[in-house]
């Protein structure tokens, strides 16, 4: 056989690449072919989702344009909420009665699409907060239909939709001032709550970053804690009031505790921290048996202890009760409030292993300044509910009790 190279064509072979040609937006085509399912199927969901699983529309292109369908029957002009040209149907989430039985198919039907069709979780937040920032457009019971959904969508755990893109929308100005949000959250919860705890529903503010801020939903007049109370309380929702009466109390409570932490820690004159206690009571209207809990924690929290010295840890904690006793003094105004801090001394001496042995010694040292009486501590020695440590600490005190007894009959 010949080595010899067999002949070519003459010439080098150019390879050009072919362009990516990119078919033209027409999402008016689609909005129709998607109403055409709609109109086919007579409006029937179950057979709406099967025509659009086997159909080859380009979900992925179209996918706002397809929940504007879903929503109002047709697509909507760009940016708003206006009808736009082009076929329409009536089994839209607006076109139904604004009630959770007439809404809820809509949802379970989202539902399936969204199982098939994930992707188009984005789609749904863009088109919920557009519709949700342009809320005065629409009509009142519009809003109620919407307001439905929307906790329907929740309610249902509809995949993947974050909480934060829906409620954060609603706090515009605009709509806050003309009260439009207020009735619309107020909807919301209440449909909610059909179905969910107010637990749940606070799990779901704190996803949406609204926990916190919850009486920014108020126009500027009404917004205040008065305000929220009155009106949920109007509407029904009493566990939705009592949750935020008890957050605002904690609140409260936490910023007492902060202030006599500084005073305390500062060594302020106790004359101006009782005042300080008074004021904060009066503003705040505390309960006096949680101001001893607070004035406990806040006098033992700011002891200086050393290490594993148990001797000077003692002293410490005695010089502490010394010197803070006038302020535990001017709180502790009942026997029911001296049993409340008998009963906290009790559970940190037997939380706290520094403290353990001490518990004797701090009560002696209460009484010694005229904080605890004598009836209080024989009424926790006889009768204490308290279980922790209670066996321990009884034995420890009873020394003490027994010079109580003999010297009252003594007198």
């Amino acid at each position: 056989m010949s080595s010899k190279e067999r002949p070519t064509l003459g010439g080098t072979r150019i390879k050009t690449r072919k362009r990516n040609i990119a078919a033209p937006l027409d999402p008016a085509a689609f909005a129709d072919a998607v109403v055409q399912i709609y109109l086919d199927n007579a409006g029937d969901l179950e057979l709406v989702a099967k025509s659009i699983e086997s159909s080859d529309l380009n979900f992925s292109r179209y996918g706002d344009t397809f929940f504007e369908v879903v929503f109002t029957g047709g697509r909507t002009q760009p940016g708003t909420t206006k009808s736009d040209e082009g076929e329409r149907h009536t089994y839209s989430v607006i076109d139904c009665e604004p009630k959770r039985e007439a809404i809820l198919p809509s949802v379970l039907y989202l539902q399936k699409i969204l199982r098939r069709r994930p992707f188009l979780i984005k789609n749904l937040e863009n088109v919920m907060r557009r519709f949700l920032q342009s809320l005065e457009l629409f009509e009142e019971n519009e809003r109620k239909k919407l307001a439905v959904f929307t906790a329907l969508t929740f309610s249902q755990k509809l995949s993947g939709l974050p909480p934060e893109t829906v409620l954060q929308p609603l706090l515009k100005d605009n709509l806050v001032a003309k009260g439009i949000v207020l009735t619309f959250i107020t909807d919301f919860f209440k449909e909610y709550l059909i179905d969910n705890s107010v637990d749940d529903l606070i799990s779901l503010l704190k996803r949406g970053k609204m926990e916190d801020n919850l009486l920014a939903f108020f126009p500027s007049a009404k917004r205040s804690p008065e305000g929220f109370s009155e009106h949920f309380s109007k509407e029904g929702l009493t566990g939705l009031v009592e949750y935020n009466e008890k957050k605002i109390f904690e609140v409260k409570l936490k910023e007492m505790k902060s202030a006599l932490t500084t005073q305390i820690a500062e060594e302020t004159d106790i004359s101006e921290v009782i005042e300080t206690v008074k004021q904060r009571v009066k503003d705040a209207k505390l309960p006096d048996i949680e101001i001893v809990r607070i004035l406990w924690d806040v006098i033992m929290d700011a002891v200086q202890w050393s290490g594993k010295n148990q001797q000077q840890n003692a002293n410490a904690a005695l010089r502490q009760v010394k010197t803070w006793a006038g302020l535990l003094n001017t709180f502790c105004t009942s026997g029911k409030l001296e049993l409340e801090l008998m009963y906290k001394v009790q559970i940190q001496c037997y939380e706290d292993a520094k403290l353990m042995k001490l518990f004797p010694e701090i009560v002696r040292s209460l009484y010694d300044q005229d904080v605890l009486a004598e009836d209080t501590i024989l009424l926790w020695f006889r009768k204490g509910t308290n279980s922790k440590g209670r066996q321990t600490f009884v034995k420890a005190l009873e020394p003490f009790v027994n010079w109580l007894e003999e010297a009252e009959e003594e007198e």
